[in-house]
């Protein structure tokens, strides 16, 4: 992606993402959940060239790329969950080159890139999880920021994660999760 903004009397915001393979569940009702994500491709990415100026409120730049990613979010009895991730990609990653100037509010500038990623959230009173990630490829996040003359803060960070797994299981009776 390639975006120029100059003398803006609001915010800009600009966004990037490339994926090999995404799932996003969401049930209410008792749930077995069998997936497998495999991803071979020679480039999953996102790359983000921004010249930005002159901006009168705040600027958020992000670029992300994942090679594979789920999320479970169920509130049944139970939810059963096997999920395979494998990443064989040559390189997930994601690239952000960013020239700043002039802006009066606060400066964001982010680039992450996952091999697997998965999150998982459930009220379920059961709810097994087994979960396989493999990543051989190699992952990169990249920022390249100038930034002048910002009124506000400036954040800019650079991630590259292998694999990542978050899962929250909670129960709304007191019962505790098995």
């Amino acid at each position: 992606m390639n975006t120029t903004a100059h003398n803006v009397g609001g915010d800009v915001v600009v966004q990037s993402q490339g994926a090999g393979n995404v799932l996003s569940l969401t049930t209410f009702n008792n749930t077995n959940v069998d997936s497998t994500q495999e991803a071979d491709s020679t480039n999953i990415g996102s790359t983000v060239n921004a010249g930005v100026s002159n901006v009168y409120g705040s600027v958020s730049i992000q670029g992300t790329a994942v090679c594979n990613s789920t999320d479970v979010s169920t509130d049944p009895a139970y939810t059963v969950v096997k999920s395979n991730q494998i990443c064989n990609a040559q390189d997930p990653g994601s690239e952000v080159n960013a020239h700043v100037a002039n802006v009066g509010g606060d400066v964001s500038i982010a680039s992450s890139a996952f091999g697997n990623n998965y999150t998982e959230d459930t009220n379920a009173l059961s709810a097994p999880t087994t979960l396989h990630q493999v990543n051989t490829s190699q992952v990169f996040g990249t920022a390249n920021a100038t930034i002048r003359n910002v009124g506000g803060s400036v954040q800019v960070t650079g991630s590259a994660i292998g694999n990542n797994a978050q899962i929250v299981h909670y129960t709304d009776n007191g019962q505790p999760v098995q």
